[in-house]
């Protein structure tokens, strides 16, 4: 989960972000920049074997150093064609530059997007695209998420960010119901792990936390 997805004037995420997805990564310690270039010519590969062709990926970015408390960095990102698909960073300890590692990374629905060139909206809520607002059919997804690994609505910690999505619900926005839009986020989250509570349990939460306002 990211709130920090790039939005239009309006406060609505652009095309390309999500409050949840499914995060892909590949995160390990490094000894010299040679396993470094080694982890994104694997990358290279991957992509290659999802249909990406090798002479449509390009870096782009910034070799300018970047510090966060004892971390430093370089931060550079991957695309294919004009569609920005993640990032690979390499990070070391300031204090010993020795200790190294590579952080590369990108959303699979990004990569589905990239790879079908599918509308975004269509590929990410399916056939409730259009039956509410985009921000609702988010919120609703990532409800779904939260709720279903039991993190249920609180003042504080993690229930206090189910809390905060469910916030956003309105019964305005919430014309189509909520029992739809639960049951295929629920549908598609159990495709990736299963989620130990069942979508019926899920929608009644949500239902009762936005009767209770």
């Amino acid at each position: 989960m990211r709130f920090t997805g790039e939005r239009d004037g309006k406060g609505d995420l652009l095309d390309g972000y999500l409050t949840s997805f499914v995060n892909v990564s590949r995160v390990q310690p490094i000894q010299s920049i040679d396993e470094y270039a080694a982890v994104l010519d694997d990358w290279l590969y991957v992509l290659s074997q999802l249909g990406f062709h090798a002479r449509h990926i390009s870096l782009y970015g910034q070799l300018k150093v970047w510090y966060r408390r004892q971390v430093a960095g370089v931060t550079l990102m991957f695309r294919h064609l004009d569609l920005t698909l993640g990032d690979i960073v390499l990070l070391w300890n300031i204090e010993h530059p020795q200790r190294m590692a590579v952080d590369l990374g990108t959303g699979l629905e990004r990569l589905a997007w990239a790879r079908t060139l599918q509308n975004w909206n269509e590929l990410v809520f399916g056939s409730l695209a259009g039956a509410a607002p985009d921000s609702t059919l988010d919120a609703l997804r990532t409800a779904t998420l939260l709720l279903g690994n039991g993190i249920t609505p609180a003042a504080r910690g993690a229930g206090g960010i189910t809390r905060r999505v469910l916030s956003t619900l309105t019964p305005a926005s919430m014309r189509l119901g909520v029992s739809a839009a639960v049951r295929s986020s629920h549908h598609y989250w159990t495709t990736i792990a299963a989620l130990p509570v069942p979508w019926p349990a899920i929608a009644a939460t949500i239902e009762q936390e936005i009767a209770r306002r």
